[in-house]
This record gives C-alpha cells, structure tokens and sequence, in this order.
C-alpha cells in the first residue's frame, strides 16, 4: 500500500486575524455574534438597520437576532419558505422593530433585493446585512445597486481553495456555493474589505471604514486557511488518480473513496514512456 500523509501548510498571519478571538454566538453558527458586535465597537453604528435573508425562523443560525433582540435594532427579516417565515413571525411577535416579509430573495427582478427594501423603511446605507442562501449569495450581492450595507457577513464554500475563483450558474434550483477568492473580488469592485472569516462565512466592511482595524494584510491567505475542508487531488504516472486533505462528501456525510475518483479502470491504468505524454517542466 502507498504511503499517503497531508501536511497542510497554513499562511495564517495572527496580526490579520485577530477578530478570531472574539468569536462567540448567541444565535449564530460560527462565531459571527461575536466578530459583528466587536466591527461595531470599531466603526460605530450609523442607524441599527439590518437586514437578513434566508432568515429562517429568525433564530436558526441567525446574524442579526442579537441585534433585533437584544440591542434593540430594527430588522428586514427575509424568508421564503412559507413555514419558517410562520416560525420567524413568531419569534419577533409582538416586536414592531422587525419587518418579516414572505419572499425569496433573487437576482433578477421582480424579487431583488434593492426592490424589496425598497418598499420597507431602511436606509440606503443601512449598518448590517447578513447574506446566506446557500447558492445564489454572489450574484445577489453584485445585483445590490441601491443600498450599501456598512458591515456584511456572507457565506462562501469553504471546500475552495482560496486560490480558485468559482462562481456558480446563477439558478435558484442550484445549490453549489461560490468561492472566498470570488466574493474577495466582488467585495473591491463593490468598496469593501475582507477584515475576518469563520468557516464558512467572510465579514467584509465598506473600504472607507478599514483603516479602523488596522490591518495591514488582508491578502486571502493572510486571513484564511481551508485546510479543514480543504481536498487535493492528484494523478501518478500509471493513471491513478489520489485524493488527499478531506475525503469527506461534506454535506451528503458520506467518505470518499479512492476508487470512486477514478477515470480509468484499473485494467486502462499503465506506465506509458511516451514523451508526447509526459509534463514538460
């Protein structure tokens, strides 16, 4: 049997990630809580508007309750599931500083996001925007023309490496994510800064508020490591092709198995000394 070891070499710069520290949920799934309230503690708040979607039942593994809840913010709360937005209008009964609307949320009209808010009474450059519909998040982010969130937490694929730009087709029934490096981008075109990530969310700001973290490198692999979902593959000189780092299904829970990478059959795999066939350095 071959012998197979991943070493993953991580370019983490602690000076850049020192957000990591404050990490900590109160509804949350990563630590977000933790990293948005201390972002504010930094840059102030402007009005303590904050808009969520898909906001699930306003709880779940939700940014912004904190801040509706126990800060007294006012919230767009965005649910198109027709039985969670009953969860979510429940969860804020009685609180008239949460707007719930029944909506999936969309890059093309009629159901963006700048047509939605616009009929609610949110400010252009409202402070807190969480963006999490496991596919779409990209291309909702870039149709965002209108209004300007201060802080923005968005979900990414955390199995990219961060030197792949990956964005996925732009179809609701798609459910692929798109990479770090891809909303990285998206974010300097759009004005904003990557200043943290969890897992499987980055915490971007908008570039005139950056200096205030006082973070000198806020290159991709200064910021974030991939290494837990990370999966490297490989081909030796017979055909075979070699799976290393994670060889986890991550989302259907089920291990990958060498054999169920291959192209060719073991019968088709062979040394071949072709020079036509060999990598030319």
């Amino acid at each position: 049997m071959p012998e197979l070891r991943y070493q993953p070499k991580s370019r983490i710069k602690p000076e850049s990630t020192y957000l990591q520290v404050v990490r900590r949920n109160v509804t949350s799934q990563a630590g977000e809580d933790g990293i948005v309230e201390r972002a504010f503690a930094m840059i102030g708040t402007a009005n303590e508007w904050c808009v969520e979607f898909g906001a699930w039942d306003g709880k779940h593994f939700s940014n912004t309750y904190n801040l509706i809840a126990n800060r007294g913010w006012r919230g767009v709360l965005i649910e198109g599931d027709e039985e969670r937005f009953g969860d979510l209008r429940q969860t804020y009964a009685g609180n008239d500083k949460a707007v719930a609307i029944n909506r999936f949320v969309s890059p093309s009209p009629p159901d963006t996001l700048d047509r939605i808010l616009a009929g609610t009474d949110i400010p252009d450059d409202f402070d807190f925007l969480s963006l999490d519909v496991d596919g779409l998040d990209w291309h909702i982010w870039n149709s965002l023309e209108r209004y300007r969130p201060r802080l923005l937490v968005i979900e990414f694929n955390p199995t990219v490496p961060n030197e792949i730009y990956f964005v996925q087709d732009p179809d609701p029934a798609i459910h692929q994510g798109s990479s770090l490096l891809a909303m990285v981008e998206l974010g300097k075109r759009k004005g904003y800064e990557l200043i943290a990530t969890t897992p499987i969310n980055a915490v971007f700001v908008v570039a005139e508020q950056f200096d205030k973290f006082e973070i000198a490198d806020n290159d991709i692999d200064a910021m974030h490591s991939p290494a837990e979902y990370e999966s490297k593959l490989f081909q030796l000189y017979d055909g075979t092709l070699v799976l290393a780092g994670c060889r986890r299904l991550i989302w259907a829970d089920r291990n990958i198995e060498q054999d169920d990478i291959q192209v060719l059959s073991r019968e088709e795999r062979g040394f071949t000394d072709k020079l036509s066939q060999r990598p030319r350095g």
